[in-house]
């Protein structure tokens, strides 16, 4: 029998530690308590297969994702699918691209569509093998092109010399593809006939040794007959494609043909139409459309046309080859013969469609502030009333004007107090008057002299082109110093004599420790922060979009469909750089992806460039399918909550790049180039965007530095830190630190130089330095550009200065 009242411990038990039981499967289960609840439990069944379930369980595995694969492949190019887009890369200034296209367009039982504008693209039909392929070419040096055909092409073909395989040119154009995200590719070596048959299996060896750093197992396919480039098209189209993840996630489209509507108002803003073959995910025409290197615009309609690129011979009306020319004068024309045959697929609603805004308009007068009551207005207009003065003015002059005329002894008042303001005021008056004066008396003289005589202009005025050159050079060299500088002594500044310290570094703080001191994410916001847009829970968010884009809930055209998009208030440049032969590559926008917000990046230096990059500099971003222009800030990247600025781009170390800009859903790549002072692109650095987060806190550090003077066992008599008393005493509650590791504090200051009393942990060396680490948020500039300049073709830099030659004063 139990008893009635059971015996319960005292506060004054023995507590024994619970068993460890290590790192095995069950320890989780006795740190529990040796039982686990029904909510930990997994959802899978509770009990173990048997071997002969296990074996089953993976073959089922195996055989789902082989016919995943295979349902790709079947669909890439059939009836069903959009065509087979392959980009031709050439990557050598001697590389046959033109041989290469004739000798695809001369297949057997392949029909050729050539699209218009002057981009040399072309179609293949093969009825007989149910298979279509588009063909796009980029021009060796145009990056622009060769990016934004690489963000939705299925296969890059890349054209490759027979001697050499590629050039410099061509190394570069691989390097940013390799960064942005590399789709399936072939690569094809066109020519080699010309050498002698003994000599071509060598050259073939040494091209195989030469792409095998950047492609270990590709194979090459030569193509100098008909036959090696059939064989060329059925690898293309059997191949297993690689997957980017930025481009799946999103509806894309490369527009077929284009056609510009010019507005009611205005002939430079119109609507644009633009054809082309859904890919990636169903297009919806609420959402709002990306224009690769032209901006977001909304659509209002989104129509169905006949398939130019029709398997179905049915489909097409007339003759083969006349109706190929139709279709191609038709395009070119802007008009469809068979308009009766266009469906409108979907038209936009208001109330659901996405919004162009990108920025939130702040409100200066939103905050609390207290409203006059009805007394307090009375006695306002009884006091102005009591102050009215009468005062002779000019005839015609207003009550506002009249308010700032002044008898003559108070405007003698007021013109000693203010008399040394006036006078600095009134010299630089007069320098600007006398300096106009100069500059208007060499205006009129110029045009006399210029009737007077007439010089002849030598070629030695090309000397102030290379002396410019030469300046270009010294500030280079200069900007190496810096940086050498921040390597060898990271923050320190010198402390001004001319103004306090505790006036020059009122804005900074001391911190007890950086990593786990605390530090308010929404203290002291600038005014920028009032523009961009915030997440309750970004990674909440882009789970939620995400699992909606896998569970295929979005509504509207579908991958596959040849539609016809209605972009509205287009500039009618879009156009024009479609004619002009340039790809016009549209992206559809995730919910919020038009919205500013800060972006952080995470990116590694890239080992061929070596100039050195300042934090705050413009460069030129391509995140995923944007890119624009920012001056971006640097900082350090780890697990803390707060992360140090780096004056540089450290080209050891992985470092978080962050700017103002549209919001982008990871994953995405993001390649940063500089541009030259004679526009060519250079690219500092690739990597990967982290996240969209506003309260990432970047944190600048300065280090003040100070001289032992005089050493006892724990304190020291420091100077050179400071130069008055009162910075001592302000800057007394900091802690000090040295750089050989002694930890310490102010005690009392010494005179009225700036000298101070500090106490150690330890007795200091004499060459010793003592440091004062002072810490402020910085943000970064608002410098947001969408609009970036096509680079000039890129040619390598042979004028870089070595690291190792800058010399320190």
């Amino acid at each position: 029998m139990v008893a009635a009242g059971a015996h319960r411990p005292g506060p004054l038990k023995q507590q024994n530690k619970a068993h460890k039981g290590g790192k095995h499967s069950g320890t989780s289960q006795r740190r529990v308590g040796g039982r686990v609840s029904a909510k930990a439990q997994p959802r899978r069944r509770l009990r173990d297969l048997s071997r002969v379930d296990r074996r089953h369980q993976a073959l089922q595995l195996r055989r789902q994702s082989k016919e995943a694969v295979l349902a790709e492949k079947r669909s890439l190019g059939s009836r069903d699918g959009p065509p087979h887009l392959v980009v031709l890369v050439p990557l050598h200034s001697r590389a046959a691209a033109h041989d290469t296209l004739c000798l695809l367009q001369s297949q057997d039982s392949v029909v050729v569509r050539v699209d218009e504008g002057k981009a040399g693209g072309f179609a293949l039909l093969c009825p007989r093998l149910k298979q279509r392929w588009r063909f796009a070419t980029a021009e060796a040096g145009d990056l622009h092109a060769i990016l934004d055909l690489a963000k939705v092409a299925d296969s890059l073909l890349f054209i490759l010399d027979p001697a050499d395989g590629w050039d410099s040119a061509g190394e570069h154009c691989l390097t940013c593809l390799f960064a942005q995200g590399l789709p399936s590719y072939a690569l094809a070596v066109p020519g080699g006939t010309d050498l002698p048959p003994k000599k071509r299996l060598d050259a073939r060896r040494k091209l195989a040794k030469t792409i095998e750093k950047r492609f270990p197992e590709a194979k090459l396919f030569p193509l100098s007959t008909e036959q090696e480039s059939s064989l060329l098209l059925r690898h293309l189209a059997t191949q297993k494609q690689r997957h980017l993840a930025f481009r799946d996630r999103r509806a894309h489209l490369l527009a077929y043909s284009a056609q510009f509507v010019p507005g009611q108002e205005s002939d430079l803003v119109g609507t644009l139409k633009v054809s082309g073959f859904v890919r990636g995910q169903s297009l919806n025409v609420n959402s709002l459309v990306h224009i690769v290197g032209h901006g977001d615009f909304q659509m209002s309609q989104v129509d169905s046309p006949p398939d130019p690129l029709s398997l179905n011979p049915r489909a097409v009306k007339g003759p083969k080859r006349n109706q190929d020319m139709e279709v191609q004068d038709d395009s070119v024309n802007g008009t469809c013969e068979m308009e009766e045959d266009i469906k409108v697929l979907m038209k936009a609603d208001p109330n659901k469609q996405e919004s162009l805004q990108s920025e939130v308009v702040p409100d200066p007068m939103e905050g609390e502030q207290t409203w006059p009551t009805e007394e307090e207005l009375q006695e306002a207009e009884a006091s102005l009333k009591a102050n009215r003065r009468v005062v002779k003015v000019p005839k015609g002059t207003s009550k506002y004007q009249a308010a700032w005329i002044v008898d003559d002894e108070e405007g003698n008042q007021e013109d000693d107090d203010d008399d040394d303001e006036d006078d600095d005021i009134d010299d630089d008056m007069m320098e600007e008057a006398v300096s106009q004066e100069g500059e208007s008396a060499e205006e009129e003289e110029e045009p006399a002299e210029e009737e007077c005589e007439t010089m002849t202009i030598s070629e030695c005025l090309r000397d102030d082109q290379y002396d410019k050159k030469v300046e270009e050079d010294e500030q280079m060299l200069e900007r190496y110093k810096q940086e050498r500088m921040d390597e060898m002594f990271p923050d320190e500044i010198d402390t001004p004599r001319d103004v306090p310290a505790r006036v020059r570094f009122q804005k900074y703080r001391g911190l007890k420790s950086f990593r786990t001191s605390p530090w308010d994410p929404k203290e002291n916001l600038p005014r920028d922060y009032a523009r961009i847009f915030q997440f309750q829970d970004f990674s909440r968010t882009r789970r939620h979009l995400f699992r909606q884009i896998e569970k295929g809930e979005t509504e509207g055209a579908l991958v596959g469909w040849y539609v016809t998009l209605h972009i509205c208030n287009v500039p009618v440049s879009v156009m024009e750089s479609f004619k002009e032969g340039k790809p016009l590559v549209l992206f559809s926008l995730l919910p919020h992806e038009q919205k500013m917000s800060v972006l952080n990046f995470l990116v590694r230096r890239h080992p061929n460039n070596s100039e050195p990059v300042k934090a705050k500099e413009e460069l030129i971003f391509h995140c995923g399918f944007r890119r624009f222009r920012a001056s971006p800030l640097f900082s350090q990247h780890t697990s803390a909550d707060k992360h140090k600025l780096e004056r540089f781009l450290r080209p050891d170390t992985a470092l978080v790049v962050t700017v103002y800009a549209p919001i982008t859903f990871p994953p995405a790549s993001v390649l940063l180039f500089k541009q030259r002072s004679n526009g060519m692109h250079d690219l500092i650095a690739t990597g990967s965007l982290l996240a969209v987060d506003p309260d990432r806190i970047v944190v600048k550090r300065l280090v003040l530095s100070g001289h032992p003077f005089k050493i006892f066992t724990k304190t020291a008599v420091v100077r050179y830190m400071f130069f008055n008393r009162e910075d001592v005493m302000w800057f007394k509650p900091v802690e000090l630190r040295t750089k050989w590791g002694r930890r310490g504090h102010i005690k009392e200051p010494l005179g009225t130089h700036g000298h101070m009393k500090c106490h150690f942990d330890g007795q200091l060396k004499s060459q010793d330095t003592v440091l004062l680490n002072l810490y402020k948020r910085v943000y970064p500039k608002w410098t947001y550009d969408p609009h970036v300049l096509e680079p000039v073709p890129w040619v390598r830099s042979e004028s870089t200065l070595p690291v190792q030659e800058v010399e320190m004063e």
